[in-house]
């Protein structure tokens, strides 16, 4: 892709943006009423209505000059719909809310219900999954940095079958909640046969491909550094998705956004998801070796939101499919900004490990940023920056 074609696409008017299904209009809640209150009296029991009734017209009337008082606040009748909305569908998903549990950090869902009501959150997405369970990488593979957290755990789960099996059940068994299973491969064929026993479970709302896997078959490479490997690993998912909505979880670790995302929505892909970690490291200067026993790992965290926020903004402004956005969300502003920059959704993830109850408190923060903004729809805040 040529600079200038990467400058028109991040330039699109909001109007040619992603298309997010919106709930209907919710019905508008009744004037509101004028509510106030008396100064407690002392009445006879013999006093009348009429007369019991006097102080508060009394007060109900307006007054000026130097007897004037506060203005009465008006307090809102309750409508019957929800206030604010903050329900989202796109790609065949109906989302009660947009914020969503990240995967690899938060297990299979099922482990969280006694910290967490699934029940309040838009959904999560599960722990990698791939054909056959995995033991991951040894010891140290988690390390604190400066605003956010590196990590290499290897990918390692208890492989699809198993999950099939034993989590999804339990799972099945919590009313209204979006499971999204987080699929993953070295070869188009692992991708193909995760999905395939996947399918023979029931109550998984999408698959989210990990496209930042060395692929065997092409000397190492990442799926997601090539577009046309993408679009290859994209086309079989789909293929085997057995209709259900196909998610590519991008990486950061490209020359640009734009040219993988295009690639992911050519071959099919009904949304996206970005950021995955970015590449990095950390040494301990006294004993001179790396703090990660396989060298490298993935940064997350606040340090990576600027960053994050950039790409989602690109991608969103670069294809017609959902945006998901992700990278160092730990607060409820924090989604408004994604959101803003073109996510249809969004996914906490770091957040939950110094906070598990993370995303119910984040769901919370937005209905009540929304309310103190006069937002009635998450969705009219899509893509609406102002530039």
């Amino acid at each position: 892709m040529s600079a200038d074609s990467t400058t028109k696409t991040r330039t699109r008017s909001k109007k040619n943006k992603i298309p997010v299904e919106s709930a209907p209009p919710a019905e508008v809640p009744p004037p509101a009423e004028v509510v106030t209150q008396p100064v407690a009296q002392v009445q006879s029991p013999s006093a009348t209505v009429a007369s019991a009734a006097a102080p508060a017209l009394a007060a109900a009337k307006p007054v000026s000059g130097a007897d004037a008082k506060p203005e009465v606040q008006a307090r809102p009748k309750p409508g019957r719909g929800p206030f604010p909305d903050l329900s989202i569908r796109f790609s065949g998903m109906e989302l009660k809310n947009p914020i969503l549990a990240a995967s690899g950090t938060f297990g299979y869902g099922i482990e969280f219900e006694d910290i967490v009501s699934l029940g309040k959150l838009g959904g999560f997405v599960s722990k990698g999954l791939s054909r056959e369970p995995m033991a991951g990488n040894p010891p140290p593979r988690i390390f604190e940095t400066a605003a956010g957290m590196l990590n290499s755990i290897g990918l390692q789960n208890i492989g699809a079958r198993a999950f099939v099996e034993e989590k999804l059940p339990l799972l099945r068994k919590q009313k209204d909640v979006a499971v999204i299973c987080n699929v993953f491969g070295y070869t188009r064929k692992d991708y193909e046969a995760t999905i395939q026993i996947l399918n023979e479970g029931e109550g998984i709302t999408a698959y989210e491909l990990n496209v930042s896997c060395p692929n065997t078959s092409h000397g190492g490479i990442t799926f997601g550094s090539d577009p046309v490997l993408l679009e290859e690993v994209v086309a079989s998912a789909k293929n085997a998705a057995g209709g259900r909505p196909i998610i590519v979880k991008l990486s950061p670790n490209v020359t640009s956004i734009p040219r993988m995302a295009h690639a992911a929505q050519n071959a099919g892909a009904d949304a996206i998801s970005l950021v995955n970690t970015f590449v990095a490291m950390a040494i301990d200067a006294e004993t001179r070796k790396p703090r990660i026993s396989n060298i490298t790992a993935g940064l997350s965290g606040p340090a990576i939101k600027p960053i994050a926020l950039r790409m989602v903004y690109e991608a969103a402004h670069a294809v017609d499919i959902p945006v998901i956005g992700l990278g160092g969300i730990s607060t409820a502003e924090d989604v408004i900004e994604f959101i803003l920059a073109g996510a249809a959704a969004v996914q906490v993830g770091t957040a939950n490990y110094w906070d598990p109850c993370a995303t119910e408190k984040i769901v919370e923060g937005v209905r009540a940023w929304c309310i103190e903004h006069r937002v009635e729809r998450i969705t009219d805040l899509v893509g609406a920056l102002e530039t």
